[in-house]
């Protein structure tokens, strides 16, 4: 192993790290025991390097595919355009066999030539531009734009598509997985892009994938992912909001119009008829209801969600099953009927299963959602969504009970401690001597892990911190604004912009100011754009990429932003010297699935708050000043502006699982340094 990952650490032009040596002995422990390892590895550590040299021996030395999930673009992309093709070349000599690997995505994120040549079924939702001519032009010329990439795109990806297209655009040339034809049946079957990727992926050594994709293979009857025996799921703190936001169904008058238009022209105009009227019924009464959660299924809700349950059920026996010879138009035509009907139909099920009063704890929390739409744009219909309240028991029994798998990220101790993270897994208690607050935080969770009865024994893991490359307290400076009002629902304070217009000018600019709001990182920007004596950029004003590449070029320029920028920037450099956080990142008390899981922890005796909200915030805060340190020469001050973080009970919770930086609540300290620290970049 030590002379495969000297070999990777050379042809990446790296350099070999302590913390890098510890995490990829222990990822190939893991591989050979089959004893799933948590790994947190702080930026610059090298941990892709460390789990990539042992999964690709595995793979090499047992002829068989390690899958790799992450949760963003930009990773797949460095794994497989930079990492993947310097390991192949530099370990393919040692290990006496080519290395291959393969990047694959659901099918929606490739273009389908079935459906360029034959279009799209008659779809054309209302609220979605069917009235607007201006819109409407904009949508063709997309649509021409993806034929004519048709005919030269070589992988037929959604991300190689640059710039890219709106969604209502793409869909035009998407399919799901259950609207294809499938191989055998589609003229293009030998060319399909999404065949194609697969094909690849099944030869493949390492397959790298995405989380929603991971989650997908464990939710559906077909199988999606080659097979596969180990899995590493890099950036694993976003793991449950992945397969949460793919678990989650929704419902609204336009899908059920939708289905009704697509098996219209396919079956008895009478069926048809009576899905369409219950699609009318839907709309007036979701209408008249309030938009949040629902705890209790009003009668005439739960009467039309029955109507529309038995009507897509009749309208799919009136479908027939599926032929295997005829025309192909109406082939598809018939399967994207079918899909739309069986979304309609298992949806509406749920929704009312999510009610039934025999079923003593609940499993899904059910909402209703008004899309906000800007001004000047025609209102959207309101839709019903309905979630898991947790995924523990799912990724229990379809990953860690069947595969061996390696957890990591920069961030997954939260309260000093493993066990939060964890138990949101799924995993059982590790027994790591896990600090009071972090233990209170896990054990509410686990309710969504381990049901009655089964048996923890099972699954064996544990938890590896190789810490960071960075002198964290030498580096970096933490500064609690202790002397700040805290904050309130009106927006924030004068004394808090004032804060931070003293803060940015001491700093020179080079500031990421990181707000827990749109509506907060606008007045913000909008109030401070005069007063201040450096550029300032929003998050809105340009697509995210180029404010984030404007900033990192001119070192003066301030960037303000909300949740995306949290996690998604890596500017080293004298760009960043400062990050702002404006206040602590509790969830929304109205947001549906947090509020529901708090409620399901407290029913069970936990603590709601410190097991949902803080490890919330806990996660974020972290993401958030893990910004500010991307190299080894950076420097800099993370500046949280709620006091709360030095007064509050749960505030050591929540510095516990922030880096190690030197703290303090004086701002004239923290204005000293970052004098300094601009005079020195300068």
């Amino acid at each position: 192993m030590a002379s495969l990952l000297a070999a990777a650490v050379e042809a990446v032009g790296g350099a070999e790290r302590p913390g890098q040596v510890e995490m990829a002995r222990a990822v190939e422990k893991a591989i050979v025991s089959g004893e799933h390892v948590a790994a947190q590895a702080g930026t610059g550590t090298g941990k892709s390097l460390a789990y990539l040299v042992p999964a690709i021996r595995y793979a090499v030395e047992k002829q068989t595919t390690v899958v790799v999930s992450t949760a963003t673009i930009a990773l797949q992309r460095q794994l497989v355009d930079r990492d993947l093709p310097r390991l192949a070349e530099a370990l393919g000599p040692l290990l006496g066999t080519e290395l291959k690997f393969a990047i694959l995505k659901g099918r929606r994120n490739y273009l389908c030539l079935h459906r360029v040549q034959t279009g799209a079924p008659d779809e054309e939702e209302p609220g979605e531009g069917l009235f607007d001519p201006q819109q409407l032009s904009a949508l063709g010329r997309q649509v021409k734009r993806l034929d004519e990439w048709a005919e030269e795109t070589r992988t037929g990806d959604r991300d190689e598509l640059v710039p890219g297209v709106g969604e209502q655009a793409w869909r035009q040339v998407a399919v799901s997985a259950r609207e294809c034809l499938g191989a055998q049946r589609c003229p293009q079957g030998t060319e399909c892009f999404a065949e194609l990727a697969r094909a690849r992926a099944g030869e493949s050594h390492i397959v790298v994938t995405n989380h929603a994709l991971l989650a997908i293979d464990a939710l559906e009857e077909f199988q999606v992912l080659p097979e596969h025996d180990v899995v590493v799921v890099d950036e694993a703190h976003e793991l449950v909001d992945r397969v949460t936001s793919v678990a989650t169904g929704d419902l609204s008058a336009v899908a059920v119009e939708t289905a009704a238009r697509r098996c219209g022209r396919l079956i008895e105009e009478g069926v048809a008829d009576r899905l369409k009227e219950s699609a009318e019924g839907l709309g007036i009464l979701l209408e008249d209801l309030p938009a949040g959660r629902m705890d209790v299924l009003p009668q005439a809700l739960g009467t039309t969600l029955a109507v529309v349950r038995d009507a897509a059920h009749a309208c799919v026996t009136a479908l027939g099953p599926d032929k295997k010879d005829g025309d192909r138009g109406d082939m598809a035509a018939r399967k994207a009927a079918r899909s739309s009907l069986e979304d309609l139909h298992d949806t509406a099920v749920r929704l009312l299963e999510a009610f039934q009063p025999e079923i003593a704890q609940r499993f899904d929390v059910v909402w209703l959602e008004r899309p906000f739409v800007p001004d000047g744009r025609p209102p959207r219909p309101p839709s019903l969504h309905v979630a898991p309240i947790g995924v523990g028991g799912l990724l229990r029994g379809t990953l860690f009970e069947r595969r061996t798998a390696v957890l990591t990220s920069a961030t997954l101790t939260l309260g000093g401690s493993f066990e939060p993270l964890a138990r949101q897994w799924g995993l059982p208690p590790l027994g790591d001597g896990a600090p009071r607050d972090a233990r209170t935080a896990a054990e509410g969770l686990a309710h969504t892990a381990v049901k009655d009865g089964e048996d923890d024994s099972k699954i064996v893991w544990s938890g590896l911190d190789v810490g960071s490359p960075f002198d964290h307290p030498k580096a970096g400076i933490l500064y609690v604004a202790r002397h700040l009002p805290q904050p309130g629902r009106d927006g924030l304070a004068d004394a808090c912009l004032t804060e931070i217009t003293e803060l940015i000018e001491a700093a020179g600019g080079r500031t990421l100011g990181l707000f827990s709001s749109m509506r907060a990182a606008r007045q913000a920007a909008d109030e401070l754009k005069d007063h201040l004596t450096h550029p300032l950029l929003c998050q809105g004003e340009d697509s995210t990429s180029q404010l984030v590449k404007r900033f990192a070029e001119d070192e003066r320029t301030c960037l303000f932003g909300t949740l995306s920028l949290w996690q998604g920037v890596d500017v080293p450099g004298p760009s960043l010297q400062l990050v702002i956080m404006d206040r602590i990142p509790f969830p929304r008390p109205d947001d549906p699935v947090s509020s529901a899981r708090a409620r399901a922890v407290a029913a069970r005796g936990g603590n709601g708050f410190m097991a949902v909200s803080a490890t919330h915030a806990a996660l974020l805060l972290a993401q958030g000043a893990g910004r500010l340190l991307r190299s080894m020469d950076d420097r800099g001050v993370v500046a949280v502006l709620d006091p709360r973080l030095a007064t509050a009970r749960y505030g050591g919770f929540l510095k516990e699982s922030l880096p190690p930086f030197w703290a303090t609540t004086d701002p004239d300290v923290v204005r000293g340094a970052l004098r300094r620290l601009d005079a020195s970049a300068s």
